[in-house]
């Protein structure tokens, strides 16, 4: 009896096959491929090139090829990756041995084929002549429409200009294919191609450490957004390293591939027989095979690994999946049959009626799951709930309009196993078939995204897609019962961070998520996340800026984000355009460029379109007009970049109304999202603070004391202080002048700077200079319109320069209360000294 791990070897291959099998196409769904209802992972070994024959086919005879393939079949891969186009006759044997072809379409890539006109078009023709000829056969994998162009000659012809080329041939070859699947192979020294028209996201990396390969798929991860991460080359060198190393190296190479959610991977080579550049290559061997046909060690490492890297064998911990729902009748059956699908070992699934009075109940009951209902107490209350009954050490959240990925749960508790993380989340992706105003709402901003501070940790993770160790939530008390609707999963993730816990972030863990499918839901649900934010900036005020907007640290992944305007990219090429790998990098966006980004943003084009009609009463202020017309214009024009990224379904008409529709969301959402912030309190003219006022001039102050504490300590204990009274605080950095900033408003704060006295035995003399802080906005602005009321005066337009005195004693007033407010905050502070200090 052969042994499981032992490759089959060809002599015991039958000398005939079976009738060609029947599957269906591949497609695309989020992160991985699918036949039918079924995921494909992706098994697979590069072929060729082989030296071209007599009729030019850079393929082995078709009696080679076919025992070649049964061997493929026998030692369980899948898919088999070609170079050039191969004829039908190869298609054919691959269907019968159930592998499929992932077809490279080759073309001048090595030379600088934009400046030759004839030889773009050239390029274009061939490859619809290439997909021509293997269009609509089911063991088409996908197509390749380039394989490494190299880093020089991208370099040559710029960034933009290749990807654009690119986007024509994936046009080209979806012409000839339109139910295709089409990719380019990438490599680590282009790594900076944005190509959002391929449907897989594939890469060449050889990296022979394996920290360092886990490490650049999860940016690999990052990059392919809600594509599938597809390896489509990696591989060792068995003359150089040995043929054990290899078979060692690529065992764990796939291993970790999987692990880290990939789709699947390619080998390079199935052979060691291997046609480049008009000659025979000799001098490296990355054959699972021989050039003889002879089995290598690497060939039983690779069934081996593939074999178990789908879900790896081990002991899964129990997880309580948790679903919340309101009047969610109509997504909720999708949400538990999902669940019903999960292909984990050891879950339960308990669903909270939070006091629904739909059929949310009845539906949650047809399918046998733990039904708990109670009286309608908000989401946080219904997390808690859920929270209280599950018998799992992890306890896994999903709402009841999402249903995940069958192997949601094996790549969350992947991720825990191999972490400390207290949290985990991961994508959610909308379902390509919600119509077309939710395919709008998806590339609209305010969807929900995940913020990382590095590939592999997470800032915030949504509420649609989140899991926790079962003691960690409890150790914080699970969530706040005030976040009824949204706001809860932004909370309780600062609070992990406060204890100095990690948030993880698994790529492959994703669940799809319905978005709303009309403008007025959105308008809604937009309205509701600013009353979320207004009760968060209570909260957490030192997480807003003086704006109050969060400040979040990480980076923002998701569609329908905002295209800032003037935001310059960078590419590292390293000198000389040396570097293996070559990044982008974007600039920090100065505050011009985020200002229209801001729903507060549109109150400064109304107070231009109000100077703008008082031109009426005073003639000159009709200088105002050009202004009103720049900051509206430059929001408009931002939204119309913004919605130009996005995607829209390939089976869709004419995308222009999408285009416009998204273009609409765009400048719709910071308004719904400015009325519900400002009707909860959370405006740019909010006090913060205990009350009080001390006229707002330098100060100084002293404190004795006669046990010794370190500057820090001192710091500390005023900045507690400040606190409990209600101050939001920033603290200096380290090239700053100043120790301590209260603010007391948008316009206005207060900033404290301390020195110590070091007196002998533990005796300290603490000293404090303070002084009043006006914004620089505020002081242009009231120049401004002092400047605005003197003009209107000088040529006596009376009623003109009482509307603008008033507005510009209403902005002094203002500043000079808020700074008022925070020098008494800080005032009040050093008076209790160190009393209370422990």
């Amino acid at each position: 009896m052969r042994s499981a791990t032992n490759p089959v070897l060809i002599e015991e291959l039958p000398k005939s096959v079976a009738s060609p099998s029947r599957h269906a196409r591949p497609a695309v769904r989020g992160k991985f491929i699918f036949t039918g209802e079924s995921k494909l992972h992706v098994r697979g070994v590069t072929y060729g090139t082989f030296a071209p024959d007599a009729e030019g086919h850079q393929f082995p005879s078709r009696e080679i090829v076919e025992r070649d393939f049964a061997l493929m079949s026998a030692n369980g891969l899948n898919a088999v990756r070609t170079y050039t186009v191969p004829p039908r006759w190869l298609l054919d044997l691959a269907q019968q041995h159930d592998l499929f072809v992932m077809v490279g379409l080759p073309w001048e890539q090595h030379v600088t084929f934009l400046s030759d006109r004839g030889l773009v078009r050239s390029i274009l023709e061939r490859v619809r002549a290439g997909v021509r000829s293997c269009a609509g056969h089911p063991a088409v994998l996908c197509y390749s429409i380039g394989n490494e162009i190299p880093a020089p000659i991208v370099r040559w012809h710029g960034r933009r200009a290749v990807e654009r080329f690119l986007e024509q041939v994936c046009l080209a070859a979806k012409s000839e294919d339109p139910e295709g699947l089409v990719t380019y192979v990438n490599y680590p020294s282009t790594e900076y191609l944005r190509l959002p028209f391929v449907d897989i996201f594939c890469f060449n990396v050889y990296l022979e450490a394996q920290p360092i390969l886990e490490a650049y798929l999860a940016r690999l991860q990052n990059l392919a957004g809600n594509r599938p991460l597809l390896m489509a080359e990696i591989g060792l060198d068995s003359q150089r390293h040995g043929a054990e190393k290899q078979a060692r190296t690529l065992d764990w190479q796939i291993r970790t591939t999987s692990a880290a959610g990939c789709c699947g991977a390619f080998i390079f080579a199935w052979t060691d027989e291997w046609y480049r550049g008009g000659q025979a290559i000799e001098d490296w061997d990355f054959g699972l095979i021989t050039r003889d046909r002879e089995a290598k060690p690497a060939l039983a490492a690779v069934r081996s690994a593939f074999a178990d890297a789908t879900v790896p064998a081990q002991e899964w911990p129990r997880i309580s999946v948790i679903v919340c729902t309101y009047n969610g009748a109509r997504t909720l059956r999708d949400c538990l049959r999902g669940l019903q699908q999960l292909e984990y070992s050891d879950c339960e699934v308990i669903i909270v009626d939070d006091g629904s009075r739909d059929d949310s109940a009845a539906i949650a009951r047809e399918f046998g799951f733990r039904v708990i209902s109670t009286e309608n107490c908000g989401l946080s209350a219904a997390r808690n709930t859920g929270l209280e009954a599950a018998s799992g050490e992890i306890v896994a959240y999903i709402d009841d309009d999402a249903y995940p990925d069958p192997h949601w749960l094996n790549y969350l508790a992947l991720t825990f196993r191999h972490s400390t993380c207290a949290a985990v989340g991961g994508p959610n992706i909308a379902p390509p078939d919600d119509g077309s105003i939710a395919e709008c709402v998806v590339n609209a901003p305010g969807g929900p995204v995940h913020v990382l501070l590095s590939d592999t940790e997470a800032e915030h993770i949504p509420g649609c897609n989140m899991a926790f160790r079962k003691s960690s939530l409890q150790a914080i008390g699970g969530f706040d019962p005030q976040f009824r609707v949204a706001g809860d999963d932004v909370d309780v993730c600062w609070r992990i961070l406060q204890r100095g816990w990690t948030i993880g972030f698994s790529p492959a863990a994703m669940v799809w998520h319905h978005r709303r499918n009309s403008v007025r839901t959105y308008w809604r649900q937009q309205q509701g996340y600013g009353k979320a934010e207004a009760l968060l900036e209570r909260k957490w005020p030192e997480k807003y800026n003086a704006v109050g907007h969060i400040k979040w640290h990480g980076h923002i992944y998701g569609k329908g984000l905002t295209r800032m305007l003037l935001r310059k990219q960078r590419i590292y090429h390293g000198t000389w355009g040396s570097a293996p790998f070559q990044t982008l990098h974007e600039s920090t966006p100065s505050l011009l460029t985020v200002l229209p980004t801001m729903p507060e943003w549109y109150l400064v084009i109304i107070a231009l379109a109000g100077l703008s009609a008082l031109a009426l009463l005073w003639p000159k202020l009709v200088f105002a007009i050009p202004f009103l017309v720049l900051a509206a214009g430059a929001t408009i024009w931002q939204a119309v970049l913004s919605a130009a990224q996005a995607s829209f379904s390939k089976k869709r008409g004419s995308h222009f109304p999408l285009y416009a529709l998204t273009t609409s969301l765009h400048l719709l959402q910071p308004l719904a999202r400015l009325w519900g912030r400002a009707r909860h309190g959370l405006t740019a003219l909010r006090r913060r603070g205990a009350g009080g006022l001390t006229f707002p001039y330098p100060r100084t102050a002293t404190i004795w004391s006669e046990v010794w504490r370190s500057p820090e300590q001192g710091l500390q204990f005023l900045a507690n202080t400040l606190r409990r009274e209600g101050a939001v605080l920033v603290l200096g950095g380290e090239y700053d002048r100043w120790d301590l900033e209260a603010r007391g408003g948008t316009l206005g704060a207060a900033r404290l700077f301390m020195a110590v006295e070091e007196h002998g035995t533990g005796k300290q003399l603490f000293r404090f200079r303070s002084w009043p802080r006006f914004s620089l906005e505020g002081v242009i602005a009231i120049i401004v319109f002092t400047a605005l009321s003197i003009g209107a005066a000088w040529e006596q337009y009376w009623f003109a320069y009482d509307i603008l005195a008033f507005v510009t004693l209403l902005l002094v007033g203002r500043t000079l209360l808020e700074c008022a407010g925070a020098m008494a905050a800080i005032q009040r502070a050093i008076a209790k000294g160190f009393k209370e200090d422990k």
